[in-house]
């Protein structure tokens, strides 16, 4: 069995600590800075490249991280998760996110269950309902062919499937695997759902439920606004709804859905785009084979999690480079910026995966920890962004490590050249050129036009988003996370933090208040 340690209480941490800084606009200078490039990059599952060049780090420090990763026996940490150790100690809970893309390890049994078989059977399941709705075997009141798909569901129910969708609807187009459209419903706000239904022919709509519990406020609140909208049509609700939950919510074999399909508690909200969760959508929308090269490709980086050398293992990198930078190099704050229109939504989901799983301030048994823990997340796409914060990145006083995400090939193919270069080319040479420029800046004797460079950044680049690809990026991002937690003794896997509004919140609305919370309802006229 593994050792759980605080972080500070490792040899390796004083190690860090007293590491010399590295002078980043120095180093990525010239020729040095070409042999960076060509040096510190490990490759990835599906043809992706994770490049580190422009990160604060030497061999030294690099050194310094593999033996951080061998004291606080990262491999072995993982290997227990993915064999079906309890890593969820507060909701004392296996953590199984990885054995719906894959089988890492042995066989996983819980509560008398194969658990990877459990998940196969409902990806099969979703796989056969899809097909039969795309032949036309499962119909509407009329006899005749749904042809969108809706999602209700928040949080993880929503910000991880809708980032994907997205980010494959122009490949399945240019494919011709694009089967339904999809929209999503995720806010209790009334306007977002009376919004998606103005959009969507509803009588041609599959909506899907996803509620682990089946009791979760806002879902079920959204729920009852689809419903009416239905019969307001003149249509019966359980003739164009399914239900993504868990066998022992109110949603299972239930007769308001036409079909139901199971998760369980052993799944993060955050952690489920690779289970019924985003497979009866993904399945719906794009077919169950575009879905089941998704968890292929995430399957695939995964078995690269498994290398317990982080210089092989880029996951793991990419996780301990983040906690030297926000340990010992102070930085509060870390920035996402796909340089990818397709990837528009993804940082969103990261906020949630990252900030959720690890923005912490006790260890694993609930002793307060007294250093740094998860920096603020957030991100846009660029060149978007460019014209947006990029001016505090560039020159305010925070300095803010970023992660750059990039392809070679737009997911439309070729586009037409204007001035001498295709948009592809351009969106490519602007992600080249930041990452030198944040790395190393631009003296100037007029201060206003200076800049001090220092900035750090990595950059993950592919070929083209696919399936596969995302699959990959997206465990690569949750792998990273997982062993960012392992480090700082973390439970990465629930979220008390997200809890006490919505206790709050149900006494707002059973008009138990008093204090200020009795004087904002006043205010709000609840």
């Amino acid at each position: 069995m593994t050792e759980w340690r605080n972080f500070d209480e490792l040899k390796s941490f004083q190690t860090l600590k007293n590491e010399q800084k590295v002078d980043l606009p120095a180093v990525m200078a010239g020729e040095s800075g070409a042999e960076r490039v060509r040096k510190y990059s490990v490759p990835m599952a599906e043809g992706l490249q994770y490049n580190f060049a422009a990160k604060s780090v030497d061999d030294t420090i690099l050194s310094d991280l593999a033996e951080l990763a061998q004291e606080a026996e990262l491999g072995d940490k993982f290997k227990e998760l993915y064999e079906g150790a309890v890593i969820n100690t507060g909701e004392k809970r296996l953590v199984l996110h990885h054995l719906t893309r894959g089988q890492l390890g042995g066989d996983v049994i819980a509560d008398g269950v194969n658990k990877r078989a459990f998940y196969q059977e409902q990806q099969k399941r979703i796989a056969d309902f899809a097909r039969d709705v795309h032949e036309g075997k499962i119909v509407n009141e009329q006899g005749e062919k749904f042809t969108a798909v809706v999602q209700i569901g928040i949080g993880g129910s929503d910000l991880g499937p809708r980032a994907m969708y997205l980010a494959l609807q122009n490949w399945a187009k240019a494919n011709k695997q694009d089967y339904m459209d999809a929209a999503f419903i995720s806010n209790v706000d009334p306007d977002d759902a009376a919004s998606v239904l103005a959009s969507v022919d509803v009588a041609h709509a599959i909506f899907i439920l996803v509620s682990k519990s089946g009791t979760t406020l806002e879902t079920l609140t959204n729920e009852t606004f689809v419903q009416n909208a239905l019969r307001a049509q003149g249509l019966e609700p359980s003739r164009h709804m399914i239900a993504v939950t868990s066998e022992t919510s109110p949603l299972a074999h239930n007769d308001d859905y036409m079909a139901a399909f199971y998760m369980d508690d052993y799944i993060g909200g955050r952690y489920s785009s690779t289970s019924a969760v985003g497979g009866a959508v993904l399945s719906l929308a794009f077919g169950p084979e575009v879905f089941a090269e998704f968890l292929e490709g995430a399957a695939a980086e995964d078995q690269l999690a498994k290398e317990t050398d982080p210089l092989k293992n880029p996951d793991m990198l990419d996780a301990l480079i983040g906690v030297y930078e926000r340990n010992f190099l102070g930085y509060e704050s870390t920035a996402v910026l796909p340089y990818s229109q397709a990837l528009s939504r993804f940082p969103a989901h990261l906020q949630q995966l990252d900030m959720e799983s690890n923005g912490k301030s006790v260890n694993r048994f609930g002793e307060p920890v007294s250093y740094p823990t998860d920096p603020v997340l957030f991100g846009e796409p660029g060149t978007n962004g460019q014209h947006s914060f990029y001016q505090l990145l560039h020159q305010g006083k925070n300095i803010v490590p970023l992660q750059f995400v990039g392809f070679r090939k737009s997911q439309l193919g070729e586009d037409d050249s204007i001035q001498g270069s295709t948009s592809q080319q351009k969106l490519c040479a602007n992600v080249a050129a930041q990452i030198v420029a944040f790395a190393c800046g631009k003296p100037d004797e007029n201060r206003n036009k200076n800049f001090e460079g220092g900035r750090p950044s990595s950059i993950i680049i592919g070929e083209e988003v696919t399936p596969r690809s995302l699959g990959a990026l997206l465990a690569h991002f949750e792998n990273k996370v997982m062993f960012q937690g392992f480090v700082w003794n973390l439970n990465s896997f629930d979220q008390e933090g997200v809890q006490l509004g919505k206790v709050l919140a149900k006494r707002v609305l059973a008009h138990d208040t008093d204090g200020a919370l009795a004087e904002y309802s006043k205010l709000l006229d609840i």
